[in-house]
């Protein structure tokens, strides 16, 4: 089979990666998914959550739900509380081994074919095709191609090879699932102590289980077994020895997403909030235009950067500022002291002013910027002053 001119290797049977496997599939085209890990969703450190919006496209079923979100805990620093609801659901947990595995199917039941336990070690550009150098089962394997697409995570090597360019900004994230007990709740724990430059999380899954983990500028295994000891004093969790699964989230862009016979999508591109780490979403959208534009590339036998540059257009005019703008936030929201952020609890906290962010036009599960201006609006602490009128120019020019 390496001897085959295929239309599309897919490098990564990720949700993006199998989801735009799916899309090109569905338009007849020849395409093939290498995948290192000898199944889908095996051992991913992620939690799941997607919005209504994300569930609703990803078109998946309800098998792959664990459990529905419409309200949180929000905890600051020393503990203080704040509860915030909504009538609607207004995210998923979805378990991502499910969901990658029916993302999978899709794909096969459209013709894609899967070659797993088979890591992409190089690629190979040429003229008229490009090739790709697999270790199928161990053994060395070339692939030719029209066209590939990445969709492998945030893994550095093949882009920088190609001229791509490299993300340098990242955060770690940790997650381990626990036994629990009376958690019913989503549960977000802010604090500089407790997850440097970011947050913590506590999601229950089923009636005595639950995610916990967080993300962190560095060490979050160590700030996360903190945070595990924590809630075991507090008797919170029932399962003592836990696996702490680990990964590094890209909180920045590629300078290039294209190339000659070459898009990236998906974590390997940065499409991932800022804010929350989340890429699940982001990454589908960049799939679903990665498609539209490599479609028409190869229907016009134009396989070239210049041409297929129009992905990164489209996906930079549908998500470009709300990266940029969630990636300031979240650096602003790093130069805070835990003081500083409980002085933020005490003003949202205050006069229902939470509630009426949350129940206004500007609240969005996956588009972030209009609640970070909302929010900019009412905060008088420096760092986020000092981006304030970045952003407020930005959108005023």
């Amino acid at each position: 089979m390496s001897g085959q001119l295929y239309d599309v290797i897919v490098v990564g049977a990720g949700p993006a990666g199998s989801y735009i496997a799916y899309e090109l599939s569905s338009s007849g085209y020849d395409v093939v998914v290498f995948e290192e890990k000898s199944a889908p969703g095996l051992n991913v450190c992620c939690t799941g959550i997607i919005s209504t919006e994300c569930f609703q496209s990803l078109d998946c079923g309800t098998d792959v739900v664990l459990t529905k979100v419409n309200s949180a805990k929000f905890f600051s620093p020393s503990g203080r509380c704040l509860r915030l609801q909504t009538k609607n659901v207004q995210a998923y947990v979805v378990n991502r081994l499910l969901l990658d595995k029916a993302i999978t199917s899709k794909a096969q039941s459209q013709g894609a074919q899967y070659f797993f336990s088979s890591p992409v070690i190089d690629i190979i550009p040429g003229k008229d095709s490009i090739q790709v150098e697999t270790l199928c089962f161990g053994a060395r394997e070339i692939f030719s191609t029209r066209a590939v697409v990445l969709a492998n995570g945030f893994r550095p090597k093949l882009p920088r090879k190609l001229g791509l360019g490299k993300i340098t900004n990242f955060l770690v994230g940790a997650q381990a699932e626990i036994e629990v007990k009376n958690v019913d709740e989503f549960e977000v724990y802010f604090g500089q102590e407790i997850a440097p430059g970011a947050f913590a999380w506590l999601v229950p899954t089923s009636a005595n289980k639950a995610y916990v983990g967080l993300l962190a500028i560095s060490q979050a295994k160590l700030h996360l077994q903190k945070l595990l000891n924590n809630l075991s004093g507090q008797g919170r969790i029932t399962s003592r020895e836990v696996e702490i699964g680990q990964k590094a989230i890209p909180v920045g862009t590629l300078a290039r997403s294209y190339g000659d016979r070459v898009l990236v999508i998906g974590d390997a591109a940065g499409q991932v909030k800022p804010t929350t780490g989340g890429g699940i979403y982001f990454g589908h959208l960049g799939a679903k235009i990665a498609a539209e534009v490599l479609d028409e590339a190869l229907s016009s036998d134009n396989l070239t950067a210049g041409q297929l540059s129009r992905y990164q257009k489209q996906w930079k005019v549908k998500m470009g500022k709300e990266l940029s703008r969630s990636y300031w936030a979240r650096w602003a929201y790093g130069k805070l002291s835990d003081r500083q952020i409980e002085g933020l609890f005490n003003v949202f906290g205050s006069n229902g002013m939470a509630e009426v962010l949350l129940n206004s036009g500007d609240f969005s599960f996956d588009w972030h910027s209009k609640l970070i201006l909302a929010v900019l609006r009412h905060s008088s602490v420096y760092p986020l002053l000092r981006i304030r009128h970045l952003l407020f120019r930005e959108v005023s020019s």
